[in-house]
């Protein structure tokens, strides 16, 4: 069975470990993984510049499997042989945060592929409440529903229902077209179409940008050739951007998200930053902003998610920009590595 192994920052490897398959545990499915997503956090794990890596370490938490076996005397409606994915980011059910359902953000979460090993193997083991059916959705799709989650959960933060009520078509501001910005774009558009709001999207690679208006952006902007505060002025008519969905991670699009957003805002923050970021919090107070971390998803974003997709209301199939056998591995994370922003999503055929 192979099995892809980062065994220290700059190298990776495919395994053959055997095949003698993972014995299951109380209440877990055995699994066997179809394709695998490539995610950012790979990618740093790849290079070293994951903070929460620990080496020899098996990528990987975006993935689509088939069920092999269930558990005996399983009683639910999951069955032997169909297309599911499943949430990777495993909580302790004890601290504070899951005690109160916040069990995205546990204190001890353990995302597969960073903090334990992950689904770039051909058969893993997995607790059966973590695991979603397909409801007829092809693997490979399958395979983009996690990182979709992540844009779905961070949209869950605006409140649609509020524009509604003011007749107000809002505008909101998503700041980086990588795969997450455009999973946030996507979600923005789905979830804020009863209120008519207008998705802006915002990056330095006009390849990103490129797939920004397929996925529906309403205007994008390159921040690399136009002074982002004229054109908030001139796009917003000086009132600033209801709502910011930050999807970098760097001092710079957070500082920008500040200063875009309109007096009253939201701002999101996906990116997962690595850098300090100095600035006069007054600001915050000034404008009366409400800024929210958004982490991972919660299990009713996969639930919804993949009936979002499923009744065709979301294409997300044009976010795959390569599929790659498993003994290409390595080549697929370099061209993540060296990506001018004309690659999305890179799965791994296991």
């Amino acid at each position: 069975m192979k099995t892809v192994r980062i065994t220290e920052p700059g190298q990776i490897s495919v395994e053959n470990i055997g095949e003698e398959l993972p014995q299951c545990g109380k209440n877990e499915a055995l699994l066997k993984v179809r394709y695998c997503g490539i995610c950012g956090a790979d990618v740093s794990s790849y290079t070293g510049n994951q903070p929460f890596t620990t080496y020899p370490r098996i990528p990987g938490h975006e993935f689509s499997a088939q069920i092999v076996s269930l558990p005996e005397g399983y009683e639910g409606d999951l069955e032997v042989g169909e297309n599911v994915t499943a949430n990777p980011y495993f909580n302790c059910g004890i601290c504070y945060s899951c005690r109160r359902g916040h069990v995205n953000c546990c204190h001890d979460n353990q995302t597969m592929g960073v903090q334990r090993d992950g689904s770039f193997r051909k058969y893993i083991t997995m607790p059966i409440e973590r695991i979603y059916k397909g409801k007829g959705l092809d693997l490979k799709t399958l395979a983009l529903i996690e990182p979709f989650s992540i844009g779905w959960h961070a949209v869950s933060f605006v409140d649609f229902s509020k524009f509604e009520k003011m007749g107000v078509r809002p505008k909101i501001l998503v700041i980086g077209a990588g795969p997450i910005g455009l999973f946030a774009l996507i979600s923005a558009k789905l979830r804020g179409k009863s209120c008519g709001a207008e998705v802006y999207s915002a990056d330095l690679l006009d390849g990103r940008l490129e797939k920004a208006k397929y996925f529906g952006a309403d205007v994008t902007v390159n921040t690399s050739k136009t002074n982002i505060k004229e054109f908030t002025a001139k796009v917003t008519g000086e009132d600033g951007f209801d709502v910011c969905i930050e999807a970098c991670g760097a001092p710079e699009t957070f500082l920008m998200a500040i200063d875009s957003a309109a007096f009253a805002g939201d701002i999101i923050l996906i990116g997962n930053g690595k850098r300090p970021t100095t600035f006069v919090h007054s600001v915050i107070l000034k404008k009366e902003l409400s800024i929210y971390g958004s982490r991972n998803s919660l299990p009713e974003d996969f639930r919804n998610l993949i009936d979002y997709v499923s009744k065709e209301k979301a294409d997300i199939s044009s976010m795959i920009s390569g599929v790659y056998p498993v003994d290409d591995c390595k080549k697929a994370f370099d061209l993540l590595v060296s990506n001018d922003g004309s690659l999305c999503k890179l799965l791994i055929e296991m």
